[in-house]
């Protein structure tokens, strides 16, 4: 796909979504089934108004059904569904038009998703781009008749495990997605949808108090060394701003964040999109609370040098001062997580490194906490 976005000084390709392909594999199913031949290329008009020009690897008859694949481009984005075939077979019904779930895409078994329980993970835009190519194709052929097409995923159930669909309570095989039907290159976009869907599903299933853990450190950290469960764990990434502010809208009462100090203590200065290409300020943070404490200037010069978290703290605690600015620097945590909120959400954390464990915990932290621990720690 020639489409190209300017991201961080770099032209990226952009791509199409599994919702895409899903129904450029259904139209090239229909249209042979229908006309007895199928095209090379679908032609497909993407909700975003772009057409993307999607090729048909595979197409056969068979036992009076129409089958045809087509390979996923995900362009320049780091997507774990790049490559894979989806596939579409249909066939002739008495009326209307009928989209099933076949083998690779999941399918729905908690509440709270954009499909009910028990349906295909065939989200809502795919369903239209799907039905929209069935009802064409149909009408290009003077077919009055019915159409039902069987939307499949070779390998799903594979790389599904790399994605957060059982989390998510989505068993069997990827989901169809695609609210654009292209995929924009590292796009926040895919991630913080991810992320509302996540508390949509939780909300659903009746929960009010949330734990969110910003990466695979924070995950680890909280089971190895807190006794979480982890069942009960977003992930948020670096969107900390983006799952306050959708916990808020949803309605929930609380929420409870564990994380590295590599991405938290960016809270002390107001960041709340903490990736490194957005904003940094570790050191200024460290380094301005030693200050306000009295520190000298050369330990302030010292931890402006630092490269990492841990070694602020190295430097702190052998200038004897560790303990007054980690709790200088809790409190300012505190200010901008309820300057975010606006005592519309109880938020409380706690932020470790590796080496150094535990740093910073905020005064109601161990209250949440108690909650997502397992019962018998």
């Amino acid at each position: 796909m020639e489409v190209f976005l300017v991201k961080n000084q770099k032209g990226l390709r952009c791509g199409y979504t599994t919702g895409s392909c899903a129904a450029a594999a259904a139209g090239a199913a229909a249209q042979l089934l229908l006309s007895g031949a199928a095209p090379q290329t679908v032609h497909l008009l993407t909700p975003k108004g772009i057409v993307a020009d999607i090729e048909v690897v595979h197409a056969q008859l068979q036992d009076g059904a129409a089958v045809c694949t087509v390979r996923k481009d995900s362009g320049d984005d780091p997507d774990v569904t790049d490559g894979i075939e989806i596939w579409a077979s249909v066939t002739c019904i008495q009326k209307g038009f009928l989209i099933t779930g076949g083998a690779g895409v999941g399918h729905v078994t908690r509440p709270g998703l954009a499909c009910k329980v028990g349906e295909a993970a065939i989200n809502p835009v795919p369903r239209e781009q799907i039905l929209r190519l069935l009802r064409e194709t149909a009408e290009k052929h003077g077919y009055a008749g019915g159409l039902h097409a069987v939307i499949g995923a070779k390998n799903g159930e594979e790389v599904a495990k790399a994605t957060f669909n059982g989390r998510l309570g989505i068993v069997g095989g990827i989901s169809i997605l695609g609210t654009s039907g292209i995929v924009e290159p590292m796009s926040e976009q895919a991630l913080t949808d991810t992320i509302h869907v996540e508390l949509d599903s939780r909300w659903a299933a009746g929960e009010r108090d949330l734990l969110a853990c910003p990466g695979n450190y924070g995950r680890d950290f909280a089971r190895l060394r807190l006794g979480v469960n982890l069942d009960a764990a977003v992930t948020t990434s670096n969107y900390i701003g983006e799952t306050l502010d959708y916990a808020i809208y949803k309605g929930f009462h609380s929420l409870l964040f564990i994380g590295h100090a590599g991405k938290l203590v960016k809270l002390a200065a107001g960041v709340m999109q903490t990736h490194s290409s957005m904003a940094d300020g570790r050191q200024e943070i460290f380094a301005a609370h030693a200050a306000l404490h009295g520190a000298s200037r050369d330990t302030v010069r010292r931890l402006m040098g630092s490269i990492t978290v841990d070694e602020c703290i190295g430097i702190l605690r052998d200038a004897a001062m560790l303990q007054p600015v980690l709790e200088s620097i809790t409190h300012k945590i505190e200010e901008h997580l309820g300057k975010r909120t606006r005592g519309a959400l109880r938020t409380e954390f706690i932020i470790f490194t590796n080496a150094s464990g535990e740093l910073l915990r905020s005064e109601g932290a161990a209250d949440l906490l108690e909650r997502f621990q397992e019962k018998d720690i």
